[in-house]
């Protein structure tokens, strides 16, 4: 008698059991309590628009969303790397096929100025050396006659030398922004400040100082002001100069 209570006691306290965990696996649209709600129902944030509590109707109150209207996009963390801090990117005006790509690059040959700040070319052109040699003196050469390292050692060749090329700071950034035959974009190496010092020392260091750093007097097409790489199409039908 003793055993078949214990039994009983034992087959109800496995029923119980199962019951409870059969009814916590309910449907989400009428759980009774919710713990952890922001795993319970996970929110993909739009940066654009007004965050909110997909658990609730009241608008989120974190105290940097609503100094920013609601919204989940928020500046650069104070110490951070700004992307376009010298405001000379536009990435609509990208050429988009090879015939943008060589007007673009016929256009950029007008540009004698850079469009940086004149009071800063001291300082613009002494970074410009500086990534000039990093960046590009593998293959260009610390002196831009094409016999960087990588030429030498037989890897890569028809390098031109700075000297001997009819190029303005417009075209160099040119191509260092979408890239010319054998030689690919830097845009991902260089941010668009950047691309801009870079072909300023090449004028100033190469081409004895012909184009002086300034603001920009020369009208650019939609393909010129780019500053990112060019689409793959944007190659095919180059004229037949190399490199910058």
């Amino acid at each position: 008698m003793l055993k078949m209570k214990k039994n009983v006691l034992r087959i109800t306290a496995v029923l119980g059991l199962t019951t409870v965990l059969l009814n916590s696996c309910g449907p989400k649209d009428n759980t009774p309590l919710v713990y952890f709600p922001d795993m319970y129902f996970p929110v993909a944030y739009d940066p654009l628009m007004k965050a909110q509590d997909a658990y609730s109707d009241h608008e989120n109150e974190i105290p940097a969303f609503v100094r920013n209207n609601g919204a989940t996009g928020l500046t650069p963390v104070e110490g951070s790397v700004a992307q376009n801090k010298d405001g000379v990117f536009e990435e609509a005006l990208l050429p988009k096929t090879p015939d943008q790509y060589n007007a673009g690059y016929d256009a950029s040959k007008t540009i004698t100025a850079s469009p940086l700040n004149p009071a800063n070319a001291a300082k613009d052109l002494e970074r410009g050396k500086n990534l000039f040699e990093k960046t590009c003196g593998a293959c260009h050469g610390v002196g831009g006659d094409g016999q960087g390292p990588i030429v030498q050692s037989g890897a890569f060749s028809g390098v031109p030398n700075y000297a001997d090329r009819e190029i303005t700071v417009g075209s160099v950034h040119y191509v260092i922004t979408n890239g010319r035959n054998a030689m690919g974009s830097y845009a991902g190496q260089l941010n668009a400040g950047d691309r801009w010092r870079v072909a300023m020392y090449v004028i100033n260091a190469f081409k004895k100082g012909t184009a002086a750093p300034a603001a920009a007097t020369a009208t650019a097409t939609p393909a010129t002001a780019s500053a990112a790489p060019a689409t793959a199409a944007a190659k095919p039908e180059m004229t037949t100069e190399t490199k910058k």
